[in-house]
């Protein structure tokens, strides 16, 4: 591809690269990358617009999730973490509050009543670790584990770290960066190096309608969670966020970078094994929860180990398909049925947020096709 969408187009599909090509000539303004792998090999791989570059790299909001849920899968595969164990069998702290109980499978899908800490913590709050991971470990959940879910947008992240740490005696950044992300070439960091910084591009801000629905409404604790005040910095755009990575949702990387993290651990990569078993992947991919989300107040959402499902507000692949979104349109995720790994990136996401639906569609496409053979 050499006009306004440049990079790779597999031929079997050119009119998904055709559709792309379009909407760069109709939006001056939109920059996107997109990047899939079929059973490890690459058969798309393209950006454009005005604010991307082939190597361009970007914080994809929770779309950094996928880190925490492939090292939690890595942890699973060496029989590090058994996913019905306590959480308090590595992490004694946590049985405070009536927690005793919580098993790692709880925590990992949203499911712990810990969306928030008390007192509640801001964005600046999370991002020290050691601190924000002992408040949670002295609250009181909102729910009583395990009776409901909600999504623990940022905490999920923290506690995940805090679990690894506890497990491997390494922070979750230097154990996704010495056994994943190094050893197998992925273009997504947690903590963008400084010699990496030159390509970096900020998130610009999406742009709301005249007309029409505002924000999306959110429950009274997701008034707590994301209400004024919980972000007193930038999570894209703030050195003191992508400097660290939160794993939760201030990683940074490119579309090729991300799908390769999905790729390589699911189908493997230029000849590669895949890092997990088949058995490994449909334990963290297998569907939790599903139903009202406590915090979005969304009705169809659906979780496994960390990452989302499909469901009909986000129809991105088959039933053993797994990802997740980003608050600002980008968007991940594998279906291990097909062999795709899918990854999207973009600069100015549609309003009102949450993955690009041009990205759900094209994702659920490609496995069609691919998965098929059609």
């Amino acid at each position: 591809m050499t006009g306004l969408l440049r990079g790779h187009v597999d031929p079997r599909l050119t009119a998904a690269g055709d559709r792309l090509a379009a909407a760069l000539a109709a939006d001056p303004d939109l920059s996107f990358q997109a990047a899939a792998f079929h059973h490890g090999t690459p058969v798309l791989d393209v950006w454009g617009g005005p604010h991307l570059r082939e190597d361009s790299v970007l914080v994809p909001y929770s779309v950094s999730k996928n880190t925490i849920g492939i090292t939690a899968g890595l942890l699973v595969e060496r029989g590090l973490l058994d996913l019905d164990a306590p959480v308090a069998e590595y992490w004694p702290e946590f049985a405070a509050a009536g927690k005793a109980t919580v098993t790692v499978r709880q925590l990992l899908s949203h499911q712990a009543g810990l969306p928030q800490a008390t007192p509640a913590l801001d964005f600046l709050d999370l991002l020290d670790q050691p601190a924000a991971a002992a408040s949670l470990a002295a609250s009181v959940p909102f729910w009583h584990p395990g009776s409901a879910f909600g999504y623990h947008a940022v905490t999920i992240g923290t506690l995940g770290a805090e679990l690894v740490q506890r497990v491997t005696g390494r922070s979750l950044h230097a154990f996704y960066e010495e056994e994943i992300r190094a050893p197998h070439g992925i273009d997504f960091f947690l903590g963008l190096p400084a010699d990496q910084e030159p390509r970096r591009v900020d998130v610009l801000p999406m742009v709301p309608p005249a007309t029409g629905p505002g924000e999306r409404q959110t429950t009274p604790l997701g008034a707590l969670v994301f209400g004024p005040g919980r972000s007193s910095v930038d999570m894209a755009n703030d050195r003191r966020s992508w400097g660290y990575g939160h794993p939760a949702t201030s990683a940074t990387g490119s579309a090729r970078g991300i799908a390769r993290l999905l790729a390589a651990a699911v189908t493997g990569v230029e000849g590669r094994a895949p890092f997990l078993s088949t058995e490994t992947v449909a334990a963290i991919g297998q569907q939790q929860v599903r139903g009202f989300d406590e915090v979005l107040g969304q009705p169809d959402r659906a979780h496994a180990i960390v990452f989302q499902k499909p469901s009909a507000a986000m129809p991105f692949g088959g039933p053993r398909a797994f990802g997740h979104d980003g608050a600002a349109g980008c968007f991940a995720c594998v279906d291990p049925d097909s062999g795709v790994a899918f990854a999207w990136t973009i600069v100015r996401g549609p309003w009102p947020g949450g993955g690009d639906p041009r990205a759900v569609s094209l994702a659920a496409e490609i496995g069609r096709i691919l998965g098929t053979g059609a």
